[in-house]
């Protein structure tokens, strides 16, 4: 190459970059004479998109809030106390809740007058035993012996006195039959209490006194308890709800059918009233000093029964406090009991004659108990659904009129329904906050936030936006 060329080569690459320059000076013209101006300084921020504030406020329609279902009241102090939640199940309480039908003495169930499922009230026939005894036949054989006896000896006690009179016979005599009467009338009044206690009443002992022997005997329904002790647990509330005044049993259970062969004890029936029952808890050994100190101070604990339909029962007025703490582990699943005495209510309706009762609460129906441990007293009490946290805030939302304000509160505590916020001047006696919706509220608020909107931007319920006025 030549050095004409080359020389022609530099030219023709200097002019092209000569030419890349002026068309970018020419490009951004606008921008480098801003520097050539005297006093004018570039203001680079100025395009920058501004920062937007974290919303705080919102403001809903009417239409909007009733969408939403958002009811507001005013916040006022009070004292609440914190539980614990055990689970439990209402259970028959031993000795009240059901009594068993026993055989008075070895027969033949010869009829069955009562089924599972009917009302029988104390008194009521329950079976026909035909009676295969040969004690109770013995003892009917003697008392009619005893008997006899008794008149002989009383009418030979009748002569004899007429000739003692006389000096014809001695006194010694005398006083020998009045021994043998008493002896005999002593044997007479314990075979009729042995008679009674196998079921033979009073007219069917005077019957055996005059020759006629009992081949069956009836079986009735036990009588109530003693007064002094029902009333003391059942509260005079023992009868069921219609009006009588008798004890009612349900036949829980038949322990024999129709012509079994039974010994004297042997179980026949089973009878309930479940009228007195327990709410047993189950706890683990760390809750005992909770629930003990709970026993101690007879602290009220709320109950929620499950399957409870109580819109069409009345008020449950009682208050449910524990009555005592088991002392032994049970050793499968490591719990605990304790009880909780149960006053149940029950309704009764009749067909085709007879009475049958519907009890309120059963055993084996679930129950979840809200057992106090810690009084905390001048603090605010919320729905659950009052509050929305974000990590370790939370917020409540305090309404004035259609705004609506976030306030961070401090929580004390929470559980599944209410939720416990400090009296700490975040929250003032007499604001009116919102009992729902706060996590619904709070998502338009952060949507509005990422969507670059100011803060003090509000929403329709149309969802349309705009600017305060």
């Amino acid at each position: 190459m030549t050095h004409s060329v080359k020389r022609f080569i530099c030219w023709l690459i200097f002019l092209l970059v000569t030419a890349g320059v002026i068309a970018v000076a020419t490009i951004s013209r606008d921008r480098w004479m801003t520097y050539l101006r005297p006093g004018t300084i570039p203001n680079l921020a100025e395009n920058a998109p501004q920062t937007v504030q974290e919303a705080k406020v919102l403001k809903l329609s009417a239409q909007a809030r009733k969408n939403l279902g958002l009811v507001s009241r005013a916040a006022k102090p009070q004292t609440y106390w914190r539980t614990i939640q055990i689970p439990g199940a209402v259970t028959d309480r031993p000795g009240k809740s059901d009594r068993g039908v026993t055989s008075p003495a070895v027969g033949i169930v010869s009829q069955v007058h009562v089924f599972p499922g009917d009302t029988v009230h104390p008194g009521d026939r329950l079976f026909t035993l035909r009676l295969i005894s040969e004690y109770i036949q013995s003892t009917q054989s003697d008392l009619f012996k005893a008997t006899r006896e008794t008149q002989l000896i009383s009418e030979e006690k009748v002569r004899i006195e007429a000739l003692a009179k006389t000096g014809t016979i001695p006194g010694s005599k005398l006083i020998e039959l009045n021994q043998q009467l008493r002896r005999q009338q002593a044997a007479i009044e314990g075979y009729r209490q042995d008679l009674l206690t196998r079921g033979l009443n009073t007219d069917q002992i005077k019957g055996v006194t005059e020759g006629h022997f009992v081949a069956s005997i009836e079986v009735f329904a036990p009588p109530a308890l003693p007064e002094s002790s029902a009333s003391a647990e059942l509260g005079n509330e023992k009868l069921i709800d219609n009006g009588t005044k008798s004890l009612a049993y349900e036949v829980q259970e038949l322990k024999v059918d129709l012509g079994t062969q039974v010994q004297a004890g042997q179980l026949l029936s089973v009878l309930a009233n479940h009228h007195s029952l327990y709410i047993t808890g189950h706890a683990f050994k760390q809750d005992a000093p909770y629930l003990e100190k709970g026993a101690q101070n007879g602290w009220p604990i709320k109950v929620e029964f499950a399957e409870d339909d109580h819109e069409y029962w009345p008020t449950l007025n009682q208050t449910f406090q524990i009555r005592h703490l088991a002392n032994s582990i049970n050793t499968e699943n490591r719990t605990f009991d304790f009880f909780i005495p149960l006053i149940n209510q029950s309704r009764s309706y009749d067909q085709q004659g007879q009475t049958f009762v519907v009890w309120r609460f059963r055993p084996g129906q679930r129950a979840r108990l809200h057992v106090p441990v810690e009084e905390l007293k001048d603090v605010f009490v919320l729905p659950a659904a009052a509050i929305v946290r974000e990590g370790p805030e939370a917020f409540v939302f305090r309404q004035n009129g259609d705004l609506f304000n976030r306030l961070p509160v401090h929580v004390l505590h929470e559980d599944r329904l209410s939720v416990v916020i400090a009296n700490d001047g975040s929250v003032t006696p007499g604001l009116y906050l919102a009992q729902s919706g706060a996590a619904s509220l709070n998502r338009v608020l952060k949507a509005q936030a990422a969507s670059g909107m100011r803060a003090d931007v509000h929403v329709h319920a149309d969802g349309t936006t705009h600017a305060p006025h």
